[in-house]
């Protein structure tokens, strides 16, 4: 009750704002149920409140109510053995069917999103590979992955513009465009980060060159970007976390495999 009623008062945009008010009434219908009903008041956990208004401001209202909703998922099973049946449906059904109707930018332009950062980690990641072996110089090779992955991020920004243009649907064009162009310059500069710190004088550890370390340092990046994103979209999207992470570490490997084996033959063909 106390998250629904912080989150609508922050809340601008009508719709939503009108959708959070409902389901704050709702869940304030069910606490003075229960209160009636047991004689008991209770205070709310500050911590679990400021949690999930903070992780709306960062990562979203949508994911951040549903995140919400699903650590309380046995919440209406529990309603039944009690006896509250009509809360229970409640808690099944009215607070899905409005969570179903907020609008955000985030959700509307999440497949923009998918588009840079996907493509970003294939791409770069592939791209970091291959230029690992072929130069084996970590300066030469946050440079050359810098300027083609900022090259990269301006084309594919152009292409969603020109694709949503095209597209029967009211997304903006020029925010597609910057969605996907964001996510994937992002995504470029945490992947490279790992040849700007190290350096080829570096420690050789577990008899790995600087080169190949900062190589598995940007491949465990690319793992955790994945993670981190799946786990967003499984909970805004009620999307399948375990096959799209396969599905994406297994492009990631054998991409990287494939532009490893381009590197080298190419080092060894001209000499370098």
């Amino acid at each position: 009750m106390e998250v629904y009623r912080r989150l609508a008062n922050r809340e601008k945009k009508a719709e939503n704002k009108n959708i959070l008010q409902k389901i704050y009434m709702q869940e304030n219908n069910h606490y003075n149920l229960l209160k009636e009903k047991t004689g008991e008041d209770v205070d709310y956990s500050k911590f679990r409140v400021y949690f999930h208004v903070i992780t709306s401001i960062f990562l979203g209202l949508t994911f951040s109510l549903k995140l919400m909703e699903k650590t309380e998922q046995n919440a209406a099973r529990e309603y039944r053995d009690l006896g509250y049946d009509d809360i229970a449906e409640e808690e099944d059904e009215h607070e899905k069917e409005l969570l179903s109707l907020l609008e955000e930018d985030a959700l509307n332009y999440l497949s923009s999103i998918i588009l840079g950062l996907s493509d970003a980690l294939v791409e770069l990641t592939g791209a970091l590979a291959g230029l690992t072996f072929a130069f084996q110089e970590l300066r030469i090779v946050a440079l050359a992955g810098l300027v083609t992955g900022i090259s990269a991020s301006f084309s594919m920004a152009a292409s969603e513009f020109l694709a949503t243009k095209e597209e029967n649907s009211n997304r903006s064009p020029i925010k597609a465009a910057l969605f996907t162009g964001s996510a994937y310059i992002i995504t470029v500069f945490l992947l490279v980060i790992p040849y700007l710190l190290l350096t080829d004088n570096s420690e050789i550890i577990f008899g790995l060159e600087p080169h190949i370390q900062a190589l598995i340092i940007t491949f465990i990046i690319g793992l955790l970007i994945i993670a981190m994103f799946n786990f967003y979209v499984s909970v805004a999207q009620d999307k399948s976390f375990n096959r799209r992470f396969i599905e994406m570490v297994i492009i990631l490997l054998i991409v990287t495999m494939i532009s490893f084996l381009v590197g080298l033959i190419l080092r060894e063909s001209f000499g370098l």
